[in-house]
């Protein structure tokens, strides 16, 4: 077991000096020298996507809630969908031909503001970021702890360690090299895994008889009232009502479409002609692979029931861990050992992803805009990399507390701030000629502002029956069409040099 992980390990380690050999540039680091394949490219997007949330957050959605919560399975692919076609065909052409390096660079121009913007959604960024990559380290850390059988706070040492490492040496083509074979594993490990996982708990049949004896609910399409009559929620687990699968809709297809680590890969793309399949070769891909794991989450289930598996006890979430027993019970246990490396491939794919966005919002954003805007190529990079260092420690330093009961939780938070700050303001700068700069920056502060609000006084208030982040997305829209009209209109100089309006991409 040892041995096995040991070489995986070593293997992005060695991967990661590789890539530092090509890195010459800030753009080699940021965006692999714009030269991901198709595949490289899709299965990046995909990989940066797929995290802890994946396998061991779906899975243990699945676990606790049934079918109901089975709509994530269609969302979440859908935002790789969503990132590539809406939003990343159309940056991606804007990018090429004005050489923009992240999306605030995109920002600046859309909405003539070349620092408070700038600056506002690098911050932002960064910190939705860092609160996602907590998630990320809880679930690699889970992994190790169940792997190695060491303490959960040496395998987020461990963790944190390996990550750092090969991302700091070999920025973007690190990871995005690593993503692809990370994202192979995943995908070919799902396709056997799970299959066996369900055979072993009496096929889909009996998995639907037997969720339907704990609760008849759980076979249904979603909960049918959250609040029964002056009862209250009759169960935690109840609330993926018809209005809260709305705003969970939004939340996953379009708030992770727009978060900073998945959509600054489309600047990376070598061509254009890429954003015409790679939206169906994405969405194709993620949807098989989420299906299979959700399902994986009610065999769990069936095997706890009649007494097969146990989930471990003295932890926080245990059902975050039911992915990992039902591969060990359907598996001898050498087999498992390659299931470990699967599950950690899949959180590990998305975690080197976030620390590279945070150091190169930091370093290209930040450092070179605010603080030294005469500072030279490599010292930009030399910024990112010692801010990827740091980003590292601090996550570590958040994660190092007891994990949340559902590791799923935590990841929407952070993709509900992604959908609050950034969405309207993307949606707007693309597609709307009347969109300003002062209506773009009333969308992120008053989004930021009412998904904070919301998301308070749900945790510690009154649970609310949507989740908190459509607070926050409303408000963002109302605030960039009211105050757009009332000021004065972009020219339209800026608008066509931005490739502003109706269309995704222009006809020749």
């Amino acid at each position: 077991m040892v041995a096995i992980v040991a070489i995986y390990f070593l293997g992005l380690i060695v991967l990661g000096a590789w890539a530092s050999r090509k890195v010459k540039t800030s753009e080699d680091f940021i965006l692999a020298g714009r030269s991901l394949g198709f595949w490289v490219f899709t299965i990046l997007i995909v990989a940066s996507i797929c995290s802890g949330m994946t396998i061991l957050g779906t899975s243990g959605l699945g676990y606790v809630t049934g079918w109901p919560t089975i709509w994530e399975q269609v969302f979440v692919p859908l935002s790789a969908a969503v990132c590539i076609l809406l939003f990343g065909a159309k940056l991606h052409a804007i990018g090429s031909e004005r050489g923009y390096l992240t999306v605030q660079d995109y920002f600046s121009d859309r909405f003539y503001s070349q620092n408070g913007i700038r600056g506002l959604s690098a911050v932002t960024g960064i910190l939705v970021s860092l609160i996602y990559m907590v998630g990320q380290f809880v679930a690699i850390s889970m992994v190790l702890s169940w792997l190695f059988g060491i303490s959960y706070h040496s395998a987020l040492l461990i963790s944190a360690l390996i990550v750092t490492a090969y991302v700091i040496m070999g920025g973007l083509y690190a990871v995005a090299w690593s993503n692809l074979f990370q994202g192979l594993m995943l995908i070919i490990g799902v396709v056997i895994v799970a299959p066996m996982v369900i055979s072993s708990a009496g096929g889909l049949t009996h998995i639907n008889t037997v969720l339907a004896g704990i609760d008849p609910n759980f076979v249904e399409p979603w909960f049918p009232n959250w609040y029964p009559g002056e009862a209250g929620p009759y169960a935690g687990y109840a609330f993926a009502t018809p209005l809260f699968l709305v705003s969970f809709f939004f939340l996953l297809s379009f708030g992770l479409a727009s978060a900073p680590h998945v959509i600054n890969n489309v600047f990376a793309a070598r061509d254009a002609r890429y954003f015409k399949w790679a939206p169906l070769a994405a969405f194709g891909i993620y949807v098989v692979v989420m299906y299979l794991i959700k399902i994986t989450g009610f065999a769990g289930r069936v095997l706890v029931a009649e007494g097969e598996i146990s989930l471990p006890t003295g932890v926080a979430n245990p059902s975050d861990y039911v992915f990992i027993m039902g591969a060990e019970y359907a598996f001898p246990s050498i087999i498992s050992v390659f299931i470990g490396v699967i599950v950690l491939a899949a959180v590990m794919s998305t975690t080197d992803r976030l620390m590279l966005t945070i150091g190169t919002y930091f370093g290209w954003d930040i450092f070179r805009r605010f603080i030294r805007p005469d500072a030279p190529d490599r010292m930009i990079t030399l910024v990112s990399r010692i801010t990827v260092a740091i980003a590292g420690a601090l996550t570590l330093i958040l994660a190092w507390s007891k994990p949340p009961e559902l590791l799923a939780w935590l990841i929407w938070m952070g993709i509900g701030l992604m959908l609050a700050c950034y969405v309207a303001p993307l949606l707007a700068g693309l597609y709307w000629r009347r969109a300003t700069r002062e209506g773009a920056i009333s969308a992120m502060v008053l989004g930021l502002l009412a998904a904070g609000v919301a998301g308070y006084w749900h945790q510690f208030v009154q649970p609310l029956p949507v989740h908190f982040s459509l607070f926050g997305f409303v408000l963002s829209i109302v605030a960039i069409v009211v105050v757009s009209l009332a000021t004065t209109k972009p020219s339209d100089k800026v608008l066509d040099e931005t490739m502003t309006g109706l269309y995704i991409r222009k006809r020749e």
